[in-house]
């Protein structure tokens, strides 16, 4: 058997949920042994809270188990050994990859990983790509910036692993990545959503290449909630001609769900590497039925380096009702990752996700692909600012567009909004996370 006939094929994908189960306790009560014996900053945290391993009896019990934010780590970084601090359970010399998180919501946080646990990352991908159709025959064309980030670094090896011809497209430029992309016949690529609509807006306009003519047949987006929102997933779509899948992951978590060919109306957790609790925003109960939206707290139970135990992610998201037809056990969230509980805000009394101004802005033909929302305040008045561009063939459509853009904003919002529109292409255009949504309250004093 040839290398690129090894390709992945997982058989806890549809191992019975309550042998699935079975196998989440046994692994949490091993990484929390491991934590407990090897990291102070977890030893620590457990004592104080009078807990320890031996009080883990079943999945039950976990709940009881205080939670990591990332504020803790940011101050465990200040800490021994450099630069990593005391949650570090291997000697620094057995580190062999070095991550940090984006910095979109602070200070970054270093992420060390051993070899093992870097077998794991590209596991964990391996998941993702084969549920989303990659095989050895696809030939993937990764346009990311290979840095310290980790991205869609892992999505390189995984791709590797399940037998797929990579092309790296890190130095290129986005047009030269598009014609790259030509040259070989790609036939699948990795990216956020955002980029994947600006790399698709670079091929009309700049190269006039269609890129829905290109051969890309699947898309696999990360970084950010889009491709769950089914307007900006719509979008992508028509624009290359492939389908496009969402997947769910963070550097100092790992890649913990995924969407199937089946696209079912949200995503699966991997529940064979990952231990998902919901925990009610105001309660703090944990959430077991379907139906109720919560932030997630997640265990990685496989990572040794620096264990993600029991962390606090702010996603929100939600079970879903029913198993997904593909036959996995894994569960289904609902929807995919909604927003994260620090954006969701209260504006004018109403609460507020971003993401529901992007599904309305996405969703309405004659609208470019990129806008800004900010929320202001005047006095004692909130206001609501949305830019947008006009794509050039809607000029003579703007006042039908700016009627129906406010219609969908108050029905789906119950906010009104002043709506400005900007010149086609001169919004802000991103290649990774972007930064479409401001506060600006927060930085003003009372």
């Amino acid at each position: 058997m040839t290398d690129k006939q090894k390709y992945w094929n997982p058989i806890l994908e549809k191992l019975p949920f309550e042998k699935l189960q079975e196998l989440q306790l046994k692994k949490f009560k091993n990484i929390f042994q491991w934590a407990y014996e090897n990291s102070k900053f977890h030893r620590d945290l457990y004592n104080n809270a009078g807990i320890t391993p031996k009080d883990i009896h079943s999945l039950d019990h976990i709940s009881r188990i205080p939670k990591v934010e990332k504020s803790m780590m940011r101050d465990i970084q200040s800490k021994e050994p450099f630069p990593y601090g005391d949650a570090l359970c291997v000697p620094v010399e057995e580190v062999t990859e070095f991550r940090q998180t984006s910095g979109t919501t602070g200070q970054p946080i270093y992420q060390p990983d051993t070899w093992q646990d870097w077998e794991w990352w590209s596991e964990s991908w391996a998941y993702i790509l084969w549920a989303q159709g990659y095989r050895p025959k696809d030939r993937v064309f990764i346009p990311f910036g290979y840095n310290i980030f980790v991205a869609f670094w892992a999505g390189h090896y995984a791709a590797e692993k399940i037998g797929c011809e990579v092309v790296p497209g890190g130095v290129l430029d986005t047009k030269a990545r598009i014609l790259k992309i030509k040259e070989l016949n790609a036939t699948a690529l990795m990216g956020t959503p955002t980029y994947m609509l600006s790399m698709a807006e670079t091929a009309r306009d700049q190269l006039h290449i269609d890129p829905s003519k290109l051969g890309i047949s699947k898309i696999t987006c990360a970084g950010e909630p889009g491709a769950s929102i089914p307007s900006t997933k719509k979008r992508i779509e028509n624009a290359w001609g492939a389908k496009v899948y969402d997947h769910a992951g963070a550097t100092e978590i790992g890649a913990w769900s995924f969407e199937c060919t089946e696209q079912p109306g949200g995503m699966h957790v991997n529940d064979a590497l990952f231990l998902i609790e919901i925990e009610d925003i105001e309660t703090g109960k944990i959430i077991n039925e379907p139906g109720k939206k919560g932030k997630m707290i997640i265990t990685a139970l496989d990572r040794i380096a620096q264990p993600c135990i029991r962390f606090d992610s702010k996603d929100i998201i939600e079970w879903a009702e029913d198993p997904c037809p593909c036959g996995r056990t894994f569960r289904l969230i609902k929807g995919g990752v909604v927003g994260r509980s620090d954006d969701i805000t209260k504006v004018k009394g109403v609460l507020l996700a971003p993401s529901a101004v992007e599904e309305v802005v996405r969703g309405i033909k004659g609208l470019g692909d990129e806008y800004e929302f900010i929320i202001d305040k005047k006095g004692d008045t909130e206001i609501l600012i949305l830019k947008v561009e006009l794509s050039p063939e809607a000029a003579e459509k703007k006042q039908n567009i700016e009627n129906q853009l406010a219609d969908q904003l108050r029905l789906k919002t119950n906010l009104r909004y002043n709506i400005e529109f900007h010149k086609y292409g001169t919004l802000p255009r991103y290649e990774v996370k972007a930064k479409r949504f401001k506060d600006l309250r927060k930085k003003k004093p009372n």
